[in-house]
């Protein structure tokens, strides 16, 4: 499967995941949600790939990427983002012409995006990972009605990395969350180009 969803889920829920210097973490730990200074403004990008972004935060390290949190999120904020997602560059087989993707582009409440899945040691594999845009119209729906937890996942990654820099790939896959494949409607697969 060249572009399939691979996700830490459950009946009810999803976690993806997103990277964020100390001071919006820890004021979205505090209390629970995303609060300022997290941005209500600007659009979001929420992953389901640990190790994804742990190759673009460098596990963490990169300025502004210091803290990674796991955000729990209610399936139905999920499936409704993707529901109405539009690809960040045009499919032939979906959009009739580049006028209409762009037009489709320039309107999407929810943008999503497909990138090389990583390894432990941040080489590119031959299947891809999902990223996903939550618009600034779907902002506060985001934060405010899909999110049903957060977690600090910045010790377990430090200690992931560490393992990885060690040699001892098999203790750091030992840490790493379930992700498995998640199912999509097939509406909704063929909107995102996934497979189905």
């Amino acid at each position: 499967m060249q572009r399939q969803i691979r996700a830490d889920f459950d009946s009810n829920t999803i976690v993806v995941y997103q990277a964020y210097p100390a001071r919006i973490a820890e004021a979205a730990l505090a209390t629970g949600r995303f609060v300022a200074p997290f941005s209500f403004t600007r659009m979001t990008w929420i992953k389901p790939s640990l190790l994804w972004l742990m190759h673009w935060s460098n596990w963490g390290r990169k300025p502004g990427q210091e803290r990674i949190l796991a955000v729990r999120i209610t399936r139905a904020g999920w499936e409704q983002a993707l529901a109405q997602a539009v690809l960040t560059t045009p499919e032939p087989a979906i959009h009739d012409s580049a006028a209409a993707w762009s037009m489709a582009f320039g309107n999407a409440r929810v943008h999503v995006q497909w990138d090389p899945e990583r390894s432990l040691r941040g080489a590119a594999l031959n299947h891809y990972s999902i990223q996903v845009g939550v618009g600034r119209t779907l902002i506060r729906t985001y934060v405010e009605d899909w999110v049903v937890g957060l977690t600090d996942l910045t010790p377990t990654v430090h200690k992931i990395a560490a393992l990885v820099r060690a040699g001892q790939n098999a203790r750091a896959q030992r840490l790493l969350p379930p992700e498995r494949p998640y199912p999509l409607d097939p509406r909704t697969a063929w909107r995102i180009n996934a497979d189905k």
